[in-house]
């Protein structure tokens, strides 16, 4: 299966076939979906099928043995083999994503502490942070230092690497819940020019300056040293 969120995170329609579909789900020969992985959702989607019906995708997973990605459709409906379809991005849900996404590599770079948890949906994106015993964040500081980043409308890019090269930089992982797959021999690095490069498999926007501004929604305690720090999108 061709994954085409990582060759073009903006391909919003893709022409292609059904492999197999399931009580697991439904699995395309390729896809634009991304699915559920780094605490970014799962995409959803509108299948169209030639005879003028369609299917709706409402999430999409990997699964843990095979690694296919299975779309998970409303209804009873299964198609067959070979069943030539066209799928349709939700892209406007899939762009906040983007925007979320890259905003939270935003933040770690405003905050460069070990990163315990996070997660995202289309409205907010949230970080927990190894926060020092006696340390302060101040939330109107952050707000303005993310604006700022974001608007210096810094280039993100991908980088490849592979697991023995990443194990001689380990001030790349910022994640200290989760360890990158060091074992493969070639890992995907999430660049925003001049600022911040670190493991990633999500998706992410061209530029920072197309996230757009954000505010710091909340801040909150998760423990003795956890400290979440919430944004979201102004619009």
């Amino acid at each position: 299966m061709a994954e085409q969120f990582y060759q073009d995170p903006y391909q919003t329609r893709l022409a292609t076939r059904v492999l197999n579909h399931g009580d697991a789900g439904l699995v395309l020969e390729d896809t634009l979906c991304y699915p559920l992985g780094g605490g970014q959702p799962g995409d959803s989607a509108t299948l169209r099928l030639e005879d003028g019906g369609a299917l709706r995708i409402v999430d999409t997973r990997r699964d843990r043995e095979s690694r296919a990605i299975l779309h998970q459709t409303e209804g009873d409906v299964l198609l067959a083999p070979g069943t030539a379809v066209t799928l349709e991005l939700d892209w406007e849900r899939r762009h906040r994503h983007m925007r979320i996404h890259t905003c939270l590599h935003l933040l770690s770079v405003v905050i460069p502490l070990g990163v315990t948890g996070g997660n995202l949906t289309a409205e907010s994106g949230r970080l927990d942070f190894d926060l020092p015993e006696g340390m302060e964040l101040d939330k109107d500081d952050i707000e303005t230092r993310l604006n700022q980043l974001i608007a210096q409308d810094l280039a993100v890019g991908i980088r490849m690497t592979s697991g023995e090269a990443l194990k001689a930089q380990p001030e790349l992982i910022k994640t200290m819940s989760v360890t990158p797959p060091l074992h493969l021999p070639e890992i995907r690095l999430v660049e925003v020019a001049g600022v911040d490069l670190q493991p990633c498999g999500g998706t992410h926007v061209a530029r920072t300056g197309e996230i757009g501004r954000v505010r710091v929604k909340k801040m909150e305690n998760k423990g003795a040293r956890n400290k979440r720090v919430v944004i979201e999108l102004a619009d």
